[in-house]
């Protein structure tokens, strides 16, 4: 038996190993809110793409945890949090970017 592994499986990994991190609803969502636009205030990021807070709190400690964003807090009255993508985030601009401009092909291709 030959249990030498093939340069696909190792593409299947990858693959796998990058859905993990960005994969799901919203994290891409997310990120290309952050790396698209800039900075963003927790409300302001929930408005922008219809995500409720809990959900929000939640793909957001996972994105920073994975590295992905930073989390700022500004002392104001009342206290805000801040959201940036880091550079680590921007190497996935290229992805995020191809993915919108399918996205704008695939809603004209299925448009009756």
């Amino acid at each position: 038996m030959n249990t030498e592994k093939k340069p696909c499986d190792n593409a299947y990994l990858a693959i796998q190993d990058t859905l993990y991190v960005i994969g799901g609803k919203w994290k891409l969502v997310i990120l290309g809110a952050l790396v698209t636009t800039g900075t963003k205030r927790f409300g302001e990021l929930s408005k922008m793409i219809d995500i409720s807070p809990r959900i929000l709190s939640k793909e957001l400690r996972e994105l920073e945890l994975n590295k992905l964003i930073t989390r700022k807090v500004v002392y104001t009255k009342p206290v805000t949090t801040e959201y940036s993508s880091t550079p680590y985030a921007e190497s996935l601009r290229d992805l995020i970017n191809i993915m919108i401009s399918w996205g704008y092909q695939h809603r004209e291709e299925i448009k009756d």
